[in-house]
This record gives C-alpha cells, structure tokens and sequence, in this order.
C-alpha cells in the first residue's frame, strides 16, 4: 500500500477543489469526481478531505525581505535614550545593540514565535536577512531548525559585516552562509549569501564574498540604499552609488536581492532590472524609520515586497503600501502588483511554482473566510487547522518569548 495518501481541501465557494499529493498539486480546479491519483489508498474515502463551502483557496503569501531576529521586540523593547534622530542613530541605538545581544536561546524563541505568528497569518514562505554578531557560528542552524519545525518555508542568510571586529567579522559572516548553504538538508529551507549593507564592508570583503557565490553558485541578499548614508558613503569611497559599487565587485549576480533601494533613481531601478536582481520595498519600516518612499521602483517589474522584521502580516504591509503609494502619488496598479511578484521571487529561490494554484505547482497554499485564515497547507502539510497552529504548542511558544524577552532588553542595556 503506498504513502501518497492525497490532501483534499473544497470545493470552496468558487466551487474548486484542492489535492495534494506530497509536495505537490495534483488537481485544482472544479472537480466532478476525485482524480485518481497514482498509488492513494483505494477506498471510499481516500486521503484526508476538508471542506470550505464558505471560504477561498488562495495562495499562501511571501514576505520577501525580514528579519526574524526582531520577533521579540514588541514584547517590551526598551525605548532607545537618547531618542536617535537619524537612521543610521537607529541602527546603533536600537537594531545593531538588539542583534549584539542575541544568545542561541533568545534567537530560537524569536524564530519559533516569527514562523508561527506568520503561519497564522496566511504566510507561507520567509526569506530572511539576519545578524547576531556574538552568536555567528550556528545561528542559521538555529533559525532553520525553528522554521523546519514549525512548518514554514525558509530562505535564510548571516549578512556579513564589519560593523563590529572588522574584517575577520564580516569572514565569519561569509564563512556561516558557506558552511550553511553547503551542509543544510532540510526540505522546506534554503540557503544564499549575504552582506549588511555596503556602508558596513570594505571593498576586499565585497570581492570575498563575489568569490564565494562564484563558488557556490548562489546570490546576495544585501540592503541597498536605504538610507543616504548608504549613498554617501560610496560616494566617499569613490563609486556613484552602492548598486555600482556592488555591481562594479561582481557581488550582484542574477536573482540577487536588493533590500529597499528607497534612494535609487530610475536609471539605477533600470540597471538592476537588467541584471536580473529583485527589489524589495518594504512600506512599513520605511514609513516607521522616515528614509522615504522608493519613487523610482515603477522602473522594474522585479520588485516584491517586505516586512523588514515588522510582523509577517502580509495583509498589513499592503495596506501600508497601498496608503502610501497614494500619498506619493505612485501608480496604484504597478505598486500593488507587489505582494504577488513575492511569488516569481520564491519560485526562482525554491525551484517551485507558487501562484497561481495549478496541478505540478507546490502544495504552499491558504484558505480563507472573508479574509480570515483557517487553514494552511505548506509543502503538503497541514499546519495550521481552523485557525490553530498544528505543528507545535502556540501557548508554549509564546510563552518561552515572554520569558526570553525581558532578558534580552537586559543584555542590550548593559551593551
């Protein structure tokens, strides 16, 4: 008797139904009578069947750009003194002293409570930018295990710098991406390459690392003007911008990942998109850090969009774009066409199709009840059933955040 037991989910009010084999869609569309499906069990009621006559079978979300060490924060962060009055003020007051004090029990509670909450809210895939200086050796190990366990997918990266020990820091960096990306065997995560931002590297880490995806074979996932200092900071070092100080390195190969690029022009929008590198924008922590709005982005049609370590509620962080691109006088239809471009990215990164729904594409997919999530389904998997996570103990999850929390903001006070 064979495993491929089918999942079976409809037809919803559209009157499709959804089966899944394995990893895999087998069928959705409107069914008459169950698909025969090579090797279920033969019987009356093969495979596992859930109904949804009142809801819709859609495809599960993608934040394309986060941090997942920052799942903690709302849970009583200290407010940074003196108040910072820059971005870059910040990023030293408040996110690099946050990263400085993770330890390997802190990160895991993040990354537990990160992959549940985004589950719960219809996101099915994270690809995630993460630093914890004093915890390099390990940490993706960390955040992979938790993403694995509780049943989403991954793509995961250390984003080398050398903001704090200099060159053999940002090594270190480079060396966890190596050692990840070349060791890692879990099916719902993958690995890529990463640096900070270019105003945290020097131009001999830059060329280690186009040495390293060269030898990989992969791509960088890297912040790009974000903010002006970025800019001003590779005009110092003699280059127009950050992208042509990464591109002139060869550290950009395609289906690398731009982080914000708020202060690009067209013309450098255009450039990326010719060599074949995605655009993140990020609404809510662009809005939340005033860096600006990315009015040039229109030029590429590769931009997706992120949370930037905000909560993955995905839902969330397209009403924050749809206010401000009207704010800024943004064309509506080329902004909101965002959220969905997160699909092409995950599909060029897991080598899978992920929208629309259609037999062959990956089993990643949500249905919801005038908007509410109830079930969601990830790689075949049920992991979350009529709005309850499945895959691990919700209470005990955050429960283990409140009590990491308090002595997290205790090491960042002492940094």
């Amino acid at each position: 008797m064979s495993t491929k037991t089918p999942l079976i989910i409809g037809p919803d009010r559209e009157g499709r139904t959804l089966v899944a084999v394995e990893d895999r869609i087998e069928h959705f569309d409107t069914l008459v009578e169950l698909p025969s499906v090579e090797g279920s069990v033969e019987d009356d009621s093969p495979g596992e069947r859930i109904a949804c006559p009142d809801s819709l079978i859609e495809p599960g979300d993608v934040n394309s750009h986060t941090h997942i060490y920052s799942a903690l924060a709302p849970l009583g962060m200290p407010e940074p003194e003196p108040p910072p009055e820059t971005f870059v003020q910040i990023l030293e007051r408040v996110w690099w002293r946050l990263d400085r004090a993770l330890d390997a029990d802190s990160l895991r509670a993040s990354a537990r409570l990160y992959a549940a909450e985004a589950l719960l809210a219809g996101t099915t895939a994270l690809i995630d930018h993460h630093e914890s200086p004093n915890l390099i050796e390990g940490s993706l190990d960390v955040l992979a295990d938790a993403c694995q366990e509780i049943g989403i997918r991954a793509m995961l990266c250390y984003g080398a710098t050398e903001r704090n020990g200099g060159i053999e820091e940002g090594r270190r960096g480079l060396a966890e991406c190596k050692r990840f990306i070349s060791s890692n065997q879990r099916p719902l995560v993958e690995g890529v390459c990463a640096l900070h931002a270019s105003f945290t590297v020097s131009d001999d880490l830059i060329r280690e690392t186009t040495a390293l995806v060269e030898e990989l074979g992969t791509v960088v996932h890297v912040h790009v003007a974000e903010d002006l200092a970025d800019n001003e900071d590779a005009a110092l070092r003699g280059y127009y911008g950050p992208l042509e100080r990464l591109l002139g390195l060869g550290a950009l190969p395609p289906g690398s990942i731009l982080a914000h690029c708020v202060h690009c022009n067209a013309l450098q929008v255009q450039t990326a998109a010719a060599q074949g590198l995605w655009i993140v924008q990020n609404p809510r922590s662009n809005r939340g850090n005033r860096v600006g709005y990315p009015m040039a982005l229109g030029a590429s049609d590769n931009v997706a969009l992120g949370t930037d370590g905000y909560p993955a509620k995905m839902d969330e962080e397209f009403e924050a774009l749809d206010v401000e691109a009207r704010a800024h006088n943004e064309d509506l239809d080329v902004a909101l066409s965002r959220l969905p471009a997160g699909h092409r990215l995950a599909a060029e990164r897991f080598g899978a199709s992920f929208a629309p729904l259609a037999a062959g594409g990956a089993a990643d997919f949500v249905v919801r009840d005038n908007g509410n999530v109830r079930h969601v389904v990830v790689d075949g998997q049920l992991v979350v059933g009529d709005g309850e996570l499945l895959t691990a103990d919700m209470g005990k999850i955050r429960a283990e955040a409140q009590t990491q929390a308090p002595r997290l903001w205790e090491r960042m006070r002492a940094l």
